[in-house]
């Protein structure tokens, strides 16, 4: 496992500690087994659509070569479905045939559902009332796909809360049930687990970048809520000390650039907290990034200087939206709007952001922001 330094380990109930050490001993064995190694390669070539391509926007920022590493092409239209086939794949080493989740912008709630339906288990979506609304059409998904999703209506009724209602199940059911975590956050084993499995991105990346255009990007873009897509994208150029990895937080949410040390959910990282410590509400036009926490791993690169975040705001987000929708024909998620902003500022020619989702889920909230401007 790697060290995430101050960050990480365990803050869980006592009944939980079982279920991680049966959880790490798992993927610890599954890490060395090469039919496991074989079984992902075989779903992520044939079921996920990977590898994903790399296209270079030609009309969106002038002057710069910036590649988008398309992870919107993947089937269910994120990233997210990288990490739900390996840990479907676990849970049934594990034997667990109940699955449950947390989901913000409800692509991690599709990409489990999707896993689940896949592999005959049942599966249960824990989401934020306010982000059944604002992403209902992948709340229809998951109940296509079979799901139930179950809304959370106390706090802010976004992530957070539904990321508390998932444990809370968990705890509950810990005997049959896997905690299929979204992101790259909560107790060890989850943030180093869930980077690995995302590090196809970053692995991908590397060799069709230097394919394309015969060097290493200057810069690394990635959108950061609770840094899954970032952190997988990172990992394939961590090493590469030249190529500056850059993390872009909402505004309203950027624990990384204002947040303290603190707990949130079975670990120890930088989150939203008022000086009481008492953890802050967060805010984005986004809801994957709409979370007042972020992986440890994140934290640790900030501290040691590996890694730089900055922020962008919902405006500069909806902008960078619509215009690379109207120069490129591609239609981003808002979580990767966010880093496709910074990217066009940032004093580098040639950048690689990820494109972490397709915006199909955004569009009746981005319509209605831009026609009421």
């Amino acid at each position: 496992m790697r060290d995430f330094g101050d960050y990480g380990g365990r803050y869980v109930p006592e009944t939980l500690i079982p279920a991680l050490d049966e959880l790490d001993r798992a993927w610890q064995e599954a890490l060395a087994d090469n039919a496991f190694h074989a079984e992902l390669h075989h779903l992520a070539t044939t079921y996920v659509g990977r590898p994903s391509p790399l296209t270079l926007s030609e009309r969106f920022a002038p002057g710069k070569k910036i590649y988008l590493k398309r992870e919107d092409l993947n089937h269910t239209g994120a990233h997210k479905i990288n990490n739900a086939v390996g840990q479907a794949v676990l849970a049934q080493r594990l034997g667990k045939r109940r699955i449950v989740a947390e989901t913000g912008a409800g692509q991690h709630g599709v990409a489990t559902a999707t896993v689940c339906a896949r592999f005959g288990l049942e599966c249960v979506v824990y989401m934020g009332v306010e982000d059944m609304r604002r992403q209902k059409p992948n709340v229809e998904r998951m109940r296509l796909l079979g799901a139930e999703v179950r809304g959370v209506d106390f706090g802010t009724q976004t992530l957070k809360e539904a990321t508390s209602e998932a444990i809370r199940d968990w705890i509950t059911n810990v005997e049959t049930t896997h905690y299929l975590i979204g992101s790259c956050v909560g107790p060890a084993p989850y943030p180093e687990l869930v980077a690995e499995l995302q590090s196809v991105i970053g692995r991908e990346s590397r060799e069709q970048f230097l394919a394309a255009a015969d060097a290493l990007p200057e810069a690394v873009v990635a959108c950061v809520g609770g840094g899954s897509n970032a952190i997988g994208m990172f990992r394939g150029f961590v090493d590469d000390v030249a190529v500056r990895l850059v993390g872009v937080e909402a505004a309203g949410a950027a624990s990384l650039g204002s947040g303290r040390t603190g707990v949130l959910h079975g670990a120890r990282s930088s989150i939203l907290a008022d000086d009481d410590g008492q953890v802050a509400d967060a805010h984005s036009i986004s809801a994957g990034l709409d979370y007042p926490g972020v992986g440890p791993e994140h934290a640790f690169l900030r501290d040691t200087g590996r890694a730089e975040y900055r922020t962008a705001t919902d405006e500069e987000a909806l902008q960078a939206f619509a215009d690379l929708a109207r120069t490129e024909g591609i239609i981003p998620a808002l979580e990767p709007a966010h880093a496709l902003a910074r990217a066009r500022d940032l004093d580098a020619d040639l950048i690689l952001v990820a494109l972490s989702g397709r915006g199909d889920k955004d569009l009746a909230e981005v319509l209605d922001r831009l026609n009421t401007a």
